[in-house]
């Protein structure tokens, strides 16, 4: 009898394997916030479907459990724990309940990721002295991506791929206005050429022509239903060009000619993606694009520089929920060449999901654009507070439970999600 019993025990418990989750925590117990989010997607390429459980535990993760999904949470040293079937299902009932701010979103499948940067063949481009923070972390988290420019956004390649990151980069051809600084560096110098023999082999006179029609690209990906994330200056001249488009910004150093006199009465704010009514910088060798960004006005100390997240509602505003998932809602403020954004150039329509609200500052923001999302993030790397041109670049398994950086992942795995309309 006993035997019986024992027999029937076992059997009973493989059932229950077998039926089985694992469930990566995020909230403070995890022991790698990032490598988590690569576990998730990969997963997804495995072909299985993630749950992400919005403000559970910090924004938690959970799939059926398979022992090579057991295995890779181990190899990658990421926190997890494999709950029983009913025990699971006790969790999605609590989230259910209409006086929880959760919600389980579906992840179905592995979105394909680009990265706008330039190519690092030094035979086609200079290696340019700065790094990027999306491609450290994806490179930290394991999540593949291909890196696309010029070539590829006006051959139409975009499409292909479900999100898009902008690197570093100046759309508005005045290349980054590092003029005043760094005209007599050799990288400039190969900057500057590589880029005029690129706008010239797609018949462009001007760097700031090619630019342009890149961006507008970009704008026509986003309305087809991408997903385009951008940081640091990518933010603010991707905008910048868009209103300007008609009108001459550059100084005869970036383009060969002078800038249009009247330009800034030429600003078209209905082109632009988020920010209206700013006013152009026009000295040459000022390190700075527009009233836009406040890196140079904000009186915001070191040791007092954090931006608060919003905590949106779960199961009626998914996509800012999503957007925002963390273990804290407190995150502390890192420079860029832009910063952050002055809320007073702010279009109505655009939702900012974390800001300074002492210094008036977004510092995150997001909105929908035709069938696609656009989402800005002020800032160069959030774990290191003011990055300069040449340093090296900041060492992610020093900071495995970034909340910074957990927001570029938030944007990362967002495609994966059956779309859905905000509503706020």
């Amino acid at each position: 009898m006993k035997k019986i019993i024992l027999c029937v025990c076992c059997f009973l418990f493989a059932l229950q394997v077998q039926a089985s989750y694992v469930l990566i925590n995020m909230d403070e117990k995890q022991r790698d916030h990032l490598k988590a989010y690569g576990i998730a997607y990969w997963v997804l390429a495995k072909g299985q479907t993630v749950d992400w459980l919005l403000n559970y535990r910090g924004g938690s993760f959970a799939f059926k459990y398979h022992k090579l999904f057991e295995a890779e949470c181990k190899l990658r040293g990421v926190s997890y724990e494999v709950l029983p079937d009913g025990r699971y299902n006790s969790i999605i009932q609590k989230i259910a309940r209409p006086s929880e701010n959760m919600d389980v979103i579906k992840l179905e499948k592995a979105p394909k990721v680009a990265v706008y940067a330039p190519p690092e063949e030094k035979s086609h481009h200079p290696e340019l002295p700065w790094d990027d923070a999306v491609t450290l972390v994806l490179n930290y988290a394991e999540i593949p991506f291909d890196k696309v420019y010029d070539d590829e956004v006006l051959e139409l390649k975009l499409p292909e791929y479900d999100w898009l990151h902008l690197h570093h980069e100046d759309f508005t051809g005045q290349y980054g206005k590092f003029y005043a600084a760094y005209r007599t560096q050799p990288w400039y110098i190969r900057q500057v050429k590589y880029e005029e023999a690129k706008a010239k082999q797609h018949g462009f006179s001007k760097v700031s022509q090619m630019k342009l029609a890149v961006a507008k690209r970009i704008k026509e990906y986003v309305a087809g239903g991408g997903f385009m994330f951008a940081m640091c200056s990518a933010t603010d001249t991707y905008d910048i060009a868009l209103a300007a488009e008609g009108a001459d910004i550059c100084e005869r150093m970036f383009d060969g000619d002078g800038m249009d006199s009247n330009a800034e009465s030429k600003l078209d704010f209905s082109k632009s993606f988020a920010f209206k009514d700013f006013q152009l910088v026009k000295q040459p060798l000022k390190y700075e694009f527009s009233s836009i960004d406040a890196t140079k006005t904000r009186k915001v100390p070191k040791k007092q520089d954090y931006f608060t997240l919003f905590e949106f509602s779960a199961k009626w505003d998914p996509i800012p929920s999503m957007l925002t998932q963390n273990h804290t809602q407190i995150v502390k403020g890192f420079m860029g060449q832009t910063t952050s954004f002055n809320n007073q150039f702010l279009k109505p329509n655009v939702l900012v999901m974390g800001e300074n609200k002492p210094a008036e500052e977004a510092r995150y923001i997001h909105n929908e654009f035709g069938k696609g999302f656009w989402t800005f993030y002020g800032g160069h790397d959030p774990e290191d507070y003011q990055h300069f041109v040449g340093e090296p670049p900041t060492e992610l398994h020093m900071h495995p439970n970034s909340p910074g950086y957990r927001l570029i992942l938030n944007n990362v795995l967002f495609p994966a999600a059956k779309k859905k309309k905000q509503k706020t």
